[in-house]
């Protein structure tokens, strides 16, 4: 039994699993603050379900790329879960999540989340045995310059699919395919599939280095290194 959290993107969500059964999810989209309602969230899963915290096996958590806030407090929610239960921790890849939405495609999955200036974080995946591999390092850039690099039939997933959709026909034309529009949302429940498969394959990360992947510097990072340069 394993809970998996997803607080990459303002459609925050947390997923329930017994193996490769989804018992319960629950995932909002309304603008509320992951700090005021995850654990709120948590709470009400594990109710419905008649089960507490320490009944759980394992956890999962979305590292990032995505919102900063949201990344910090979906990961210390995890870290103090697994530190109050000795359970252990898988964390993914909020992109890599987003290609599970996409199974078995025919064409490479590019998974693009709005990182707001103008950019967007890219990941690009494809399906071999059955299995979703990385074709590429995720990246931040502007949208313009990573369709410049692509001349190949694409399918795209998440809301910088969404707010770039218009750009990214004008580049590729009948080549850009778009999953239907529920499945531009991040959900926890696709990231359990990544989990699942790191705690079979003994991913669990130490508490010690959990930590978000932001992939850009914060604000207060950008203003120190120009201090120091």
């Amino acid at each position: 039994m394993f809970l998996v959290v997803d607080t990459a993107t303002p459609a925050g969500s947390v997923a329930l699993c017994r193996g490769t059964t989804l018992l319960g999810e629950i995932a909002l989209n309304v603008g509320k603050n992951h700090t005021d309602r995850l654990l709120i969230i948590i709470q009400q899963l594990l109710t419905d379900a008649g089960l507490s915290v320490r009944q759980l096996d394992a956890f999962g958590v979305v590292l990032g790329p995505g919102s900063f806030t949201g990344l910090r407090v979906g990961v210390a929610t995890v870290k103090g879960l697994a530190l109050a239960t000795g359970r252990p921790v898988v964390g993914v890849s909020s992109l890599a999540a987003l290609a599970t939405q996409v199974p078995f495609s025919a064409f490479p999955v590019c998974a693009l989340l709005d990182a707001r200036k103008s950019e967007v974080y890219a990941g690009l995946f494809g399906w071999e045995n059955d299995r979703l591999q990385a074709l590429g390092k995720e990246a931040v850039l502007p949208p313009a310059r990573l369709l410049d690099s692509m001349d190949q039939d694409l399918v795209f997933v998440g809301d910088g699919a969404l707010v770039y959709r218009d750009l990214i026909v004008a580049h590729l034309g009948s080549r850009a395919h778009f999953v239907p529009w529920p499945l531009h949302m991040s959900r926890a429940s696709s990231a359990a599939v990544l989990v699942l498969d790191g705690l079979r394959q003994g991913q669990a990360i130490s508490l010690e280095s959990l930590s978000p992947v932001y992939i850009r510097l914060s604000e207060a990072e950008i203003m120190w290194a120009s201090r120091e340069g």
